[in-house]
């Protein structure tokens, strides 16, 4: 099938432009800045060039296209609020769906957004949830928690570089998904109907809480994580301060979505519906425990390679 992709260039963006390459259909992507998205062209995918906030670039995009897949979101650089980008754009994509006739739409949303409705981000997803709800449009929602790629950079390389790692809040229970495992149930729900019109959680085999992961990093990275616990009132107090000037506006949305993950309350949802409309196995989903253990077993390997090959260099230099 012909997919319109949006957000394409991010962390899960790019993994479903591949998935759906792989697996045989063409792949149009929607990119702000072609130059920055020439990875996706090598892969065998169309770029082509708008924003989401002017709809004459959207109605060029649509052209010829069976599926709309979105997986966009503002970035936390950009200094126009969630509001502008996340909401004006996403109205200005399914009513042009629905002028022309584009009738199946996947978009990716978050868990728990009716809970958390003060938060811009989540706000947004559950207001696009119910549009697309009292739409024609033939949409799945996914909804998502958290990519294992996020752990990363948020525990795994500071506790390598004896960093500090940033706690706040409660600890709360995040079932955190490989990227390329969701672009699997992605795209394999494209040519299914029994997703259509039907929302569907999409989150990885087992939730972990922030001490969880802290010390399973600490196992397979062999060193002691240095924590820094910041109060939830600091971050609301951070939060004000910034929303008063304009062009921190992004970034005290952003802000505000801490709360969600400190909050305590579990990112996590039975998957067993999943699986079973998409024929998906759950032995067949990244573990975090294996992700963050290859993880830093290649990390390691590396380091070794780069000292023994310095020591080499060193060892050449020496006058005897």
């Amino acid at each position: 099938m012909k997919i319109l992709l949006v957000g394409a260039t991010g962390t899960l963006g790019r993994q479903i432009a591949k998935q759906a390459i792989e697996d045989g259909h063409e792949v149009r992507c929607f990119v702000r800045n072609p130059r920055k998205a020439s990875f996706l062209q090598e892969w065998g995918c169309e770029l082509t060039k708008g924003n989401l906030l002017n709809s004459s670039d959207i109605e060029y995009a649509l052209q010829d296209i069976e599926v709309v897949i979105d997986a966009a979101t503002s970035r936390p650089d950009d200094p126009k609020s969630i509001y502008e980008i996340d909401w004006d754009g996403k109205l200005n994509l399914f009513n042009a769906c629905e002028s022309l006739k584009v009738k199946r739409v996947i978009f990716l949303s978050i868990l728990l957004t009716e809970k958390f409705r003060n938060v811009p981000l989540m706000d947004i997803k559950f207001c696009t949830e119910k549009l697309l709800e009292k739409s024609d449009l033939d949409y799945t929602i996914f909804k998502c928690a958290a990519f294992m790629q996020g752990v990363i950079g948020q525990f795994a390389i500071p506790i390598l570089d004896s960093q500090a790692v940033w706690m706040s809040g409660t600890p709360t229970k995040i079932a955190y998904m490989n990227t390329q495992d969701m672009a699997k149930v992605v795209v394999a729900a494209v040519n299914n109907p029994k997703t259509h019109r039907t929302s569907l959680p999409l989150v990885g085999p087992k939730a972990w809480d922030s001490n969880e992961v802290i010390s399973l990093c600490e196992k397979f990275s062999e060193k002691k994580a240095k924590i820094f616990r910041v109060s939830p009132f600091l971050i609301r107090v951070t939060q004000k301060v910034v929303s008063f000037f304009q062009d921190s506006l992004n970034v005290a949305e952003r802000l505000a979505f801490a709360e969600v993950t400190s909050s305590g309350e579990s990112l996590d949802a039975d998957m067993s519906k999943t699986y079973e409309i998409l024929e998906v196995k759950k032995e067949d989903m990244t573990s975090l425990e294996s992700y963050i253990k290859e993880y830093y077993q290649q990390i390691l390997k590396r380091l070794r390679e780069m000292e023994a090959d310095l020591n080499i260099e060193e060892k050449k230099r020496l006058p005897f």
